[in-house]
């Protein structure tokens, strides 16, 4: 009796771990935590596991145009989405705006920087390196050269700017103090691992091309029916309200 139970123990744990399913995300480096706590939610209500690499927009979507064999895209910018949807290498109707970004200046505690100035305090001699994600391909680093051009202080601070790769390092710079500030996402500002090391404020809108977000399943994917079902879950209040406590704004229509 007790082997038979064993047997039968084993076999419903084999059958629980072929009918689980892995998904490999590509997701940009803004979401870190807000996908982090979306991702555990999913987990536990589907018993499905994502594989999640966070990186610059830019760089997945040269890496999926070469056969990446990502399932899903969540891109800071919508743009690359629709290139990618353009090329053929989407699933047709699965392209979804899930949220707008946020953009702010983020210092550590021990800075004297008056934040209340805005943007102009970017203007402070004291100031030696500003961090922003490389524009090239960060859709964050594009935000925040748009805010620094449009505020017209760009030439007089560019020799001062150090470029991440994405903007998870780029608020590495800031934490590290090999940056004494930096433009950031809202997203990584409100996290709990910067919240109480430093103070921000957001940069106004009106000043960056809105920063809309929006994922996209692969059509190389192997796994389209599950990659639905968690694209699905990123509409629900449940995924909504995680994105609203980063920071992140409503999608735009």
């Amino acid at each position: 009796m007790a082997i038979r139970s064993a047997v039968l123990a084993f076999i419903l744990l084999v059958a629980a771990s072929l009918a689980a399913e892995e998904l490999s995300i590509a997701a940009a480096s803004d979401l870190n935590f807000a996908l982090r706590d979306i991702a555990a939610a999913y987990q536990q209500k589907s018993g499905n596991t994502l594989k999640i690499s966070y990186g610059s927009s830019g760089n997945f979507f040269t890496q999926i145009g070469n056969g990446a064999p990502f399932d899903i895209f969540f891109s800071a910018d919508i743009n690359f989405p629709l290139q990618l949807q353009a090329a053929s290498l989407t699933e047709p109707g699965t392209l979804y705006p899930y949220t707008t970004g946020k953009i702010v200046l983020w210092v550590p505690n021990g800075s004297k920087l008056d934040l209340s100035r805005g943007i102009k305090v970017l203007l402070d001699p004291a100031i030696q390196k500003i961090a922003i994600a490389n524009p090239k391909h960060a859709p964050y680093g594009r935000a925040a050269e748009a805010a620094l051009r449009k505020s017209g202080i760009y030439d007089k601070v560019a020799s001062k700017l150090v470029l991440g790769e994405n903007i998870s390092q780029t608020s590495q710079f800031v934490e590290t103090g090999n940056a004494d500030v930096g433009i950031l996402a809202l997203s990584l500002a409100s996290a709990p691992t910067m919240k109480n090391r430093g103070r921000y404020i957001e940069i106004a809108a009106d000043l960056y091309p809105a920063l809309q977000q929006a994922a996209v399943i692969l059509k190389r994917s192997p796994h389209k029916q599950i990659a639905a079902d968690f694209l699905e879950f990123i509409k629900s209040p449940t995924a909504q309200e995680i994105f609203q406590r980063y920071g992140f704004g409503a999608a735009q229509p």
